[in-house]
């Protein structure tokens, strides 16, 4: 048994408190009985009195009293299986860990505005699955697809470009990861709209992703890209680990200062290609509200439909037994007539 409401058990110490009330004031009353009257004269004084109901009537109401109480507390016992329909699509980011999302010409850095923007698009998620891949060049499955947004949000806080042995970009990685990703799923668990979303500034260091690209497409898998930088561009900041002192910027082989500028026409190219659309965010207060917009008109399946136990509630038997005893109490007389 578990409680609901266990903070409502506290008030069960009323009740000996009561019953010490109770007989407290039993005492005194008698004592101030044998001190004024005899017991015979109390006797007749008290004709009809019926000292057994009386006694029934306060076991009673305080047998109603706690049944009351548990009823507050809001005891589970046993199990209730529920059945829970979830619809929506699957749906995998690509976030892309490179050291050019370091730039900052969008604040605070391409990175850090392209997590908070995913966290926004996790907070509009209801009953779509979601997974999260990160790549340079390499890409890995940083979260398989599901449905506990939180623990998502957990794996996405803790992405860095630290974390990646690469610092380029490779298109042709994410997107085959994504693939294995996709026919990891049940193909027969849902008929549900299936959406690569890749976020990155568009650079790409690798090999062709085309035949990669392609094979997402034949298996009905539709290719987004969400662009974060500036064409302008600017240099990437290296700060101390462990501090925010900047201590310089990143350089080539040749020792010169590097520009990362966004790369439009890649990710442009890659979303026409995939049969998605390209969005961009060149300012901080640029966000993906176009896409957001989009996932209202993409198909939604219905997901296998899944089981929870949950202990089941009997609050109800308990408050039932406390208006039983309680209007017992009050039905049961405190005297009875004599013949």
């Amino acid at each position: 048994m578990i409680w609901e409401n266990p903070s409502y058990l506290w008030l069960l110490l009323l009740i000996p408190a009561v019953v010490t009330l109770l007989w407290w004031k039993s005492r005194r009353i008698r004592a101030m009985q044998q001190k004024y009257f005899s017991d015979e004269l109390f006797k007749s004084l008290r004709t009809g009195y019926w000292s057994l109901g009386k006694r029934l009537k306060t076991i009673s109401m305080l047998v109603g009293l706690f049944f009351l109480v548990l009823a507050f507390a809001g005891p589970k016992i046993g199990t209730e299986v529920r059945e829970i329909k979830r619809q929506g699509i699957d749906m995998l980011v690509a976030l892309d860990l490179s050291a050019s999302m370091n730039a900052e010409d969008v604040r605070p850095s391409r990175l850090e505005k392209a997590k908070f923007e995913i966290n926004r698009l996790i907070e509009r998620l209801r009953g779509d699955r979601v997974g999260l891949i990160v790549f340079t060049g390499e890409a890995y499955l940083q979260s398989p697809m599901t449905l506990d947004y939180s623990a998502l949000r957990l794996f996405l806080d803790i992405a860095d470009t630290e974390q990646m042995p690469s610092s380029a970009t490779d298109f042709n990685a994410a997107m085959e990861t994504a693939m294995e990703a996709f026919d990891a799923l049940d193909e027969n668990e849902s008929e549900a709209a299936k959406v690569l979303l890749i976020v990155s500034d568009g650079e790409d260091h690798s090999q062709s992703y085309s035949e990669a690209l392609n094979e997402l497409v034949d298996e009905g898998i539709l290719v987004y890209t969400l662009g974060i930088g500036t064409a302008d561009g600017t240099t990437i900041p290296i700060y101390e680990e462990g501090t925010n002192r900047l201590i310089g910027y990143k350089r080539d082989n040749n020792g010169q200062v590097v520009t990362t500028k966004l790369q439009s026409q890649t990710l442009q190219n890659i979303a026409n290609q995939g049969n998605g659309e390209y969005y961009s965010i060149e300012r901080g207060n640029d966000g993906i509200d176009a896409f957001l917009a989009r996932m209202d008109d993409l198909e939604k399946g219905e997901f296998a439909s899944q089981e929870y136990a949950d202990y089941k509630n009997q609050y109800q038997w308990m408050g039932a037994l406390a208006l039983l005893f309680i209007f017992t109490s009050l039905a049961i007389p405190g005297s009875i007539k004599e013949n």
